[in-house]
Order: C-alpha cells, then sequence, then structure tokens
C-alpha cells in the first residue's frame, strides 16, 4: 500500500521528469493579490494570469506546470464546510494535485498521460475507471466534444462503453461568469463490488467518484455571454489528493488513509477520547472527523497569514474553529481550549510537502489557543440558551433565538443549524437573516465603525450632556478611580442605548470621568485593555476606546459579574501596556518618517492621512511618483539616525497663533487645532522653540502638533524599518513602516535571505551541479512572503532574477555537455554488445540522458532489448525498450523494467514496447542489472 507522501511525489515526478513539466510550489491558501476569492479554492487560483492571457504566472517562462496545491473551501461559491463529517469526503481543507499546459500540449496528451499514470504508474484495474466527455449544448450552440471522444478511444484501452457523455453541469468548466472556460472530461472510478456502477456515474454516488478532471480551456465568454475560440488552447487538470490516497490505498473513506489517521491518534492522546472508528453514525467518529479537517484548514491557514476575525475569511476561520471546539467540548468532554494542541501533528504529517508550516508553529497554536479561550467563556452558556430554544420553539429554533446565540454567544448560524439537525430541528433562517440585515451598524458598532453607532453616541452625549472625560494617560496606563459611571448597550438595530446595568455576555459602553484609555483619534487607534470593580468578579474587557464630543466610551464587552450605573465604585483601570507601547513607538515613528519624507523626497510631502497601532505605522502624503530605492534607503537612515542620537520627545501645550510661527512646524493640511494646542518636538524643548520661533536649526528635527502617546526618547524606538510603498489616489502615496522588534526582525530576516542569495551567487559548474532547484522557488516565496525593509526587498529581487538567469545558463551547458557524454558511451555500448538483449548503467544520468542512450544504441541496434539504468541524486532511474519480434517470444518492456524496480526499492511500469521506472537504493543497481538479464533470459 503506497503511502499517501509517496502518491504526491509520484504524481510530481511524472509529469516533471517524463513529460517535462515544471514543479510550480503551491501559492498560499490566503490569496493576498486576489480580492475576489476568500482562499485558494482550486489549483489553476495562481496560473489565472496566464489562462486570461493577462501575463505568465509569475513572469515564469514555462509553457508547462505541475505541482499540488493548498485549497481551502469553506465560504463563498464552493463551500463544503457544512458537509464536513457527516460523509467519507468532504473537506475545508485539502490538496488538488494539477498538470497545466499554456498554449502547449492539449487532449491528447492530457487524455494519454492520465490514463498511462493511472494505470500503468499506479495500476488502477481498468475496467473500474469511467471517462465523461461533452455531450454539447444546443443553448449555446456548443457541439458535443467528438475529438475528446474519439481521443478516450485511440489513446487508451479504456472500454469504450465505460465512455459516458455528460451535460454542461457536469462537463463544461467555467472560471466565472466571463472568461476562460471550455468542455472537461473526468474519469471516475467504479468501488462497487461486481464492478456494475457505469449508471452512478456523474450522480454524486460515493460508490463512484469523480478522481481526475481533465478541461480542456478553448473558449472565451464575453460579458454579453458570447463565447469565441480562444487564440491559444490551455489544459487545466485537477485530482483530488486525498480522495486519491483513498483509492490507492484501498480504503472507502480518505479519513481512513494515512492522510489523517497521524492526526486522529493526536485528537485521542490530547482528549483521552476513544480512537477512531470509522463509523458514520458513531457521534465520537464525527467529532474526529470535524476536529482533524479543521485543525488542518485553521493551520494552513494562519499558517499563510490568516487571523480569525469578524469579517471576510477571518469571519470564516473563527466558524470553523468554533464549530470544532464545540464538538470537543460537547461530544469529547473537553473542559480547556484543546485544538492548539493538535498543530504539532499537523505540521509534523505534513511539513515535508510543505515547509512553510515549520517556521513558527508556535504562533498558530497561540492564535487559536487565544481564539478558544474566548469562545469557551461564552459556549456553556449559548449551550444552555440552545436547549432552551429547542425546548419552547417547537419544530425550529426561533429567528430571535438564533441571532441572540450569534450576537451575544458567538455562535455562527450554520453552528447553530448543526446542533439543530442533531434533534430534527430546522431553524428559522430567513428571519435570522432578517434580523442581521436590521443589525449591521451594531456589529460594526464594537469598533464605533457603524454611522447609526456613532450617531447614537453623539445622540447619547446632546441629550444627556455628558460631562468631559479626563484623559491621564500621557504618563501612565493604569488608574484607580472611585466615581459612579455610566453604561450603554448596543442590542438593538439603532445602536447604543442608555441602560441601568452591563450583565455578562453583553455588549456595551462604559463612560467614566477619568480614564488612562487612549480614545481613537488623530489616526492613532484606541487602547484596550480591562476594567475591573475593587474586591469583586466584575470584568469589562476593553475591545476599542472613541471619544464623542469631550467623552469618552470604552467600548467593548461585559465578561464577568454586573456593572451598574449611578453606584459609587472603586475602578480599576488597566490598559493593555504592551500593545500602548508599541503604538507610541509607532507613532513617533510616524513622526520621524514625515521628517524624513520631506528631507528625501519632496518639501511638499505634506501629511493626507495616517493609521497608527500596534503593529505599524502607515502614512499618507501628498506625492506623485514612487520613491525610488535610493530615496527609501535615504528616509530609512535617517530615522535611524534619529534613532541613534537620543533625541529627547518633548510634549507642551501652546497658544496656537504663537506655535504656528516655529519654523519648521508641521501640520495635517486641512486640520482645525484649537486655540491651545498640542506640540510634540523630537530634540528641541518646546519652550526653546516658542522663545526662538525663527531659529534656522529647527527644521532640523521633527516637530508637529499632535495629541497622540509617544516615547519618552528616540533612542527607545529600537529601529525603524521601511516596509511597503503604493499609491492610494491621483497625487497620493502610502509607506507603512515598522519600529521596535517588529524593525529589527524584518532587517535580520532580509539578512539572511540576503546571504542565502549571495550563497547562490557562486554559480561555478561544481558550485552548481548538485542545487537543488526548489532552492529558487523557496527563496522566491520567502522574500515575497516576508516582512522586509522596502529597499533591500527590491534589491533581493533583483538579485534572485540575475542567479535564475545565470542557473538557466548553467543547466543549459551542463545539459548539452551530458548529453554529449551520453552519446558517446552510448555509442560504445552499441558497439561492444554481442547478442540481442543490452542491459547497461549510465552514471550521472537521469530519466532524460536515458532515452537520450536509448536513441543512440537503437539506431544501430534496433532488433535488440535495451535495459538502461542510471544513478542521479541518489536516484535511480530505469528505462526499456523491447522490439516486436522480443514481445512475441515473452519479454515485454513494462514487465521487465518493474521486475528490476523491485530490487532498488521503487516501482514502474508502461507499454510491452516501452517502459521507465524508479528506485531509491542505488547501492542494489549492480544486484538490479544481473536481474534483468536474468529476467531477459527467462522470456527469451
Amino acid at each position: 500500500m503506497p503511502a499517501s507522501s509517496d502518491i504526491r511525489q509520484q504524481y510530481i515526478d511524472y509529469f516533471r521528469d517524463k513529460h517535462k513539466h515544471t514543479f510550480v510550489p503551491s501559492s498560499p491558501v490566503v490569496p493576498h493579490d486576489d480580492p475576489t476569492l476568500l482562499f485558494t479554492n482550486a489549483g489553476m487560483n495562481q496560473f489565472k494570469d496566464a489562462f486570461l492571457g493577462t501575463g505568465t504566472s509569475g513572469g515564469r517562462d514555462y509553457t508547462r506546470a505541475v505541482n499540488t496545491q493548498k485549497c481551502i473551501r469553506a465560504g463563498g461559491k464552493h463551500n463544503d464546510l457544512e458537509d464536513v463529517g457527516k460523509d467519507t469526503y468532504h473537506h475545508t481543507f485539502f490538496e488538488m494535485l494539477g498538470n497545466w499546459s499554456f498554449g502547449d500540449y492539449f487532449k491528447r496528451e492530457a487524455i494519454a498521460w492520465a490514463w498511462d499514470l493511472l494505470t500503468n504508474v499506479w495500476g488502477l484495474d481498468k475496467s473500474r475507471l469511467h471517462a465523461t466527455v461533452f455531450a454539447g449544448d444546443e443553448r449555446e450552440d456548443l457541439d458535443r466534444d467528438e475529438e475528446a471522444a474519439a481521443l478516450w478511444k485511440s489513446e487508451t484501452d479504456i472500454d469504450h462503453a465505460n465512455i459516458h457523455l455528460g451535460d454542461k453541469k457536469d462537463n463544461f468548466w467555467e472560471m466565472g461568469d466571463t472568461g476562460p472556460c471550455g468542455p472537461c472530461s473526468e474519469i471516475h472510478i467504479d468501488l462497487t463490488p461486481d464492478k456494475t456502477g457505469g449508471p452512478l456515474v456523474n450522480k454524486d454516488d460515493p460508490r463512484v467518484i469523480e478522481i481526475w478532471n481533465l478541461v480542456f480551456i478553448q473558449y472565451n465568454r464575453n460579458a454579453a455571454g458570447l463565447l469565441t475560440p480562444l487564440p491559444q488552447k490551455h489544459v487545466d487538470t485537477g485530482m483530488g489528493f486525498e480522495r486519491l490516497c483513498a483509492v490507492l490505498q484501498g480504503k472507502s473513506s480518505n479519513y481512513d488513509t494515512d492522510v489523517f489517521t497521524p492526526i486522529f491518534k493526536a485528537i485521542s492522546d490530547v482528549t483521552g477520547a476513544p480512537a477512531y472508528g470509522s463509523k458514520m453514525d458513531d457521534p465520537v467518529d464525527m467529532a474526529h472527523r470535524v476536529i482533524a479537517d479543521h485543525i488542518r484548514c485553521l493551520t494552513f491557514a494562519l499558517t499563510d497569514g490568516a487571523l480569525p476575525s469578524n469579517e471576510g475569511r477571518g469571519y470564516v476561520l473563527r466558524r470553523i474553529l468554533r464549530r470544532a471546539f464545540r464538538h470537543g467540548r460537547q461530544t469529547l468532554d473537553q473542559r480547556e481550549p484543546f485544538l492548539y494542541k493538535l498543530v504539532p501533528a499537523v505540521v509534523d504529517t505534513m511539513r515535508e510537502a510543505f515547509p512553510e508550516l515549520a517556521k513558527n508553529p508556535q504562533h498558530v497554536a497561540d492564535v487559536i489557543k487565544d481564539e478558544e479561550q474566548s469562545f469557551a467563556r461564552t459556549i456553556d452558556r449559548g449551550i444552555a440558551l440552545f436547549e432552551d430554544a429547542a425546548q419552547r420553539g417547537g419544530d425550529r429554533i426561533r429567528a430571535d433565538d438564533a441571532f441572540m446565540l450569534y450576537d451575544t454567544y458567538g455562535f455562527p448560524l450554520d453552528l447553530t443549524q448543526v446542533m439543530a439537525e442533531e434533534r430534527g430541528l430546522a431553524v428559522d433562517v430567513k428571519g435570522f437573516n432578517k434580523l442581521m440585515e436590521e443589525a449591521r451598524t451594531r456589529s460594526r458598532a464594537g469598533s464605533a465603525g457603524g454611522t447609526d453607532a456613532r450617531q447614537s453616541l453623539i445622540e447619547i452625549v446632546q441629550q444627556q450632556k455628558l460631562p468631559a472625560t479626563i484623559f491621564t494617560g500621557y504618563d501612565r496606563t493604569r488608574d484607580t478611580v472611585t466615581t459612579a459611571c455610566r453604561v450603554f448597550g448596543h442590542q438593538n438595530a439603532n445602536g447604543y442605548e442608555t441602560l441601568d446595568q452591563l450583565t455578562s455576555g453583553m455588549h456595551g459602553a462604559v463612560v467614566i470621568e477619568s480614564t488612562p484609555f487612549y480614545a481613537e483619534s488623530g489616526g492613532q487607534v484606541g487602547d484596550t485593555g480591562l476594567i475591573t470593580i475593587d474586591d469583586t468578579d466584575v470584568r469589562f474587557r476593553v475591545e476599542d476606546t472613541v471619544r464623542v464630543g469631550d467623552a469618552i466610551f470604552h467600548l467593548g464587552e461585559m465578561e464577568e459579574g454586573t456593572l451598574k450605573a449611578g453606584d459609587k465604585l472603586t475602578l480599576h483601570l488597566v490598559v493593555n501596556e504592551d500593545r500602548r507601547r508599541k503604538i507610541m513607538g509607532n507613532h513617533t515613528g510616524t513622526h520621524l518618517m514625515n521628517l524624513a519624507l520631506r528631507k528625501h523626497v519632496s518639501s511638499t510631502a505634506d501629511q493626507r492621512g495616517s493609521l497608527v497601532d500596534d503593529e505599524k505605522t502607515r502614512f499618507d502624503y501628498a506625492h506623485n511618483a514612487a520613491l525610488t530605492d535610493d530615496q527609501a534607503d535615504a528616509v530609512e537612515q535617517h530615522v535611524r539616525e534619529q534613532i541613534k542620537a537620543e533625541l529627547t520627545v518633548h510634549t507642551d501645550y501652546a497658544p496656537q497663533e504663537e506655535a504656528m510661527k516655529i519654523n519648521g512646524l508641521r501640520a495635517v493640511f486641512g486640520e482645525k487645532y484649537p486655540p491651545k494646542v498640542r506640540v510634540v518636538s523630537v530634540g528641541p524643548a518646546v519652550g526653546d522653540l516658542l522663545a526662538q520661533p525663527d531659529n534656522a536649526d529647527w527644521p532640523k528635527y521633527s516637530i508637529e502638533f499632535c495629541g497622540g502617546t509617544h516615547l519618552r526618547n528616540s533612542a527607545e524606538l529600537g529601529d525603524f524599518a521601511l516596509i511597503s510603498e503604493e499609491a492610494v489616489a491621483k497625487g497620493v502615496r502610502r509607506v507603512t513602516a515598522v519600529t521596535g522588534q517588529a524593525a529589527a526582525d524584518a532587517r535580520r530576516e532580509g539578512e539572511r535571505l540576503q546571504r542565502e542569495l549571495e550563497a547562490m551567487r557562486d554559480t561555478s559548474d561544481d558550485a552548481s551541479q548538485h542545487r537543488d532547484r526548489n532552492d529558487i522557488s523557496e527563496i522566491m516565496q520567502e522574500i515575497n512572503g516576508a516582512t522586509l525593509p522596502l529597499a533591500l526587498r527590491r534589491r533581493l529581487t533583483a538579485d534572485l532574477a540575475e542567479v535564475q538567469q545565470k542557473l538557466k545558463e548553467l543547466d543549459k551547458q551542463r545539459a548539452q555537455a551530458q548529453s554529449q557524454t551520453i552519446a558517446d558511451d552510448a555509442r560504445k555500448v552499441a558497439d561492444e554488445a554481442d547478442d540481442s538483449v543490452i542491459v547497461a548503467k549510465f552514471d550521472g544520468a537521469d530519466g532524460t540522458a536515458l532515452r537520450t542512450a536509448m536513441d543512440v544504441i537503437r539506431k544501430k541496434r534496433p532488433n535488440a532489448a535495451l535495459l538502461l539504468a542510471g544513478i542521479e541524486n541518489g536516484k535511480v532511474a530505469l528505462v526499456a525498450a523491447v522490439p516486436e519480434p522480443c514481445i512475441k517470444q515473452g519479454l515485454k518492456a513494462g514487465d521487465w523494467v518493474r521486475e528490476v524496480a523491485k530490487v532498488v526499492g521503487g516501482g514502474g511500469g508502461g507499454r510491452p514496447d516501452m517502459a521507465q521506472a524508479g528506485g531509491k537504493d542505488p547501492s542494489k543497481i549492480e544486484a538490479a542489472l544481473d536481474t534483468a538479464r536474468q529476467f531477459a533470459a527467462s522470456k527469451m
């Protein structure tokens, strides 16, 4: 039984080695550069530009490609989430094996090679295989795909009765409403015991399943819906890896393969649950399937840069995580977070094929654990509410109960539907959606993002005449206040409303007479943290802080206890200090970057907007051209010099009229400032600035109006790195930078990649002879995925292109030299041979070189049976050719090469006249050659 890792590699090797396809590493499951997709959901996603005719997929110069693509189908048009766990073959995360032709080969080769791989290499029973071809469509004026049907008959030995016609739904593939499209030919396998599954083809029956889809892209659909032939025809094939493993390993379920068994073992080890038993009607086994699938999906998505959130792909991930966690809580009796402990099992199982998993698995585990802890606080109360709702709702869960589960307890609708289905109940989805639509603004109000929510706060301030909140956070991140507070909830579609109290699980806002929490303003995000009451278990988690008028609102969730309005309480207000410090560093870095841009890019580089949070600083400025490498270097170096200068950051208030006279002071264009302004100066004291406003030295320093929080000294910034630059509007550019440890990490990563690339520059023949060509793809992926200083990223990209070109030239030279050497050796073998069977070894030859040798020998000895062996990079390659007279005597190339491959720990096969194989143990090559001679002698 082949291991899944071997199956994956055999597929790649077949197309790469035998049919000269370029191996292209999988793109991330998070398509950061494609806003039309939530996740990468098919192998062709990264090649869309080639199919659309807008490029050549990343600038590469190949016309044939092969890979295994990481895919997620859980949300949007392609959504398998709700079926996971219920059957044997649906997954949210899966691998898609694929081979592609971009204007190169077409139907003939795609069909022949697919059949060869399935039947001759993997040895599938031909009588169990069925092919479908497009039946045509009169409404679209599309003819039946007679070409594909004829090729199945001429290029393969499939039973003609196993060729079926399929309609447009099953056998015509389209990228979308417009764009490239064409007929497809699917390969199905009949798993019925008596091979009577032909009538079940295309009937969604698990006994006869599709394993491979060959798509022939030959039309383009325009915006009017009309089809026109493409100038170039393409091939796009896709084969589900997990499903293929089940077939080749003789399993009736994808979940019974070694793709999942290590994860099932980890689930049992972590939870103490019984071992997986493959039963479809067992809740424990269903929980195993759901958890195993979902932890794979989460691990890959988080590794590739996604994060759980309340919208888009982040919300899909949160739904997946909570669905898995619920199965652990209710079915496997897990009272504490457990999913994060399964991450190592996924990494260990998949890291060989996808090494990116091993880069920072702790980050993945930490994110999952945090999400589990958050959901754990509400899941039990949510389950109790569900039980109550199930009792009073008759045959369905009412819309208001479903919405309460979602809005208050974090239960996604599909999770409620699954729980209802387990009880034989329905859910009022239509009513739920109506409530959701009404509450769109409220769902955004937690971050003061909704217009109605913000307006409701304004009305509260106006109607209740809330007093000004005193901000105490410039010099502290925690405070104790004995006072009465006011509380507001956002439990209706109109935003916030005044309440008497906030109770556990409710979302709302708290207003206190003074606070160290900074409220969002001036581009700086609001603080987060915690509010507690002395000697109680009351906990209000502050998720954002906003200012409306002079009142500061702490927005968040009541985690524990009850907070009553009007009671005089001793409140402890604690800002998330680590997050605040990072924000302060990024804000001070923004001021220094503003100065550097004016000095090294343009004196008119006026600020047009900014965003300062704990991860980065993002700065928009007036300019009509991209930064050059020299400008990016100069800006970055200028800020770093200001950091090394250890300049004191001074802040003080001054009359606006006087402050405006300071030479070099910068103010935001169009901003209205109060009569008394806060001046932030990195270097000179504010008093000195006001005393000598005309001093010619002042423009050398960063001097701005600003109400934000800052570091005390530029040295505390630690480091600074400009990481990206782009246009956001006509005449407006945007730069993004990181500071502190993030900047140091970016610089360190850049230097590491630079060293790796420098090592690759040694392109002498000896140094590059054994270089793994995947090194280039890997370092390219690392450069694209890493946070790096902007100018260094550009240099690395240029250097990588240079290395690629040099290696390409060397490969060509070496191939030419090797081809000549092999040809000379082959002529010598042919001249020295004295019988009708020739068995020979060629050191340093791969499959391609062996085929060159075979052509040379056959020209001199056309009636001889040949078996040639080669060893390169620790692998054995075997090829065999047998003329017709020898075949009639009983010697067949496929049988011959298969028998010899067993000796070197491999396998293979082919036609009677031509076959190839491979092996992993070159130490047994001589024994293999002896076996070749003995086998031939026994047949002839």
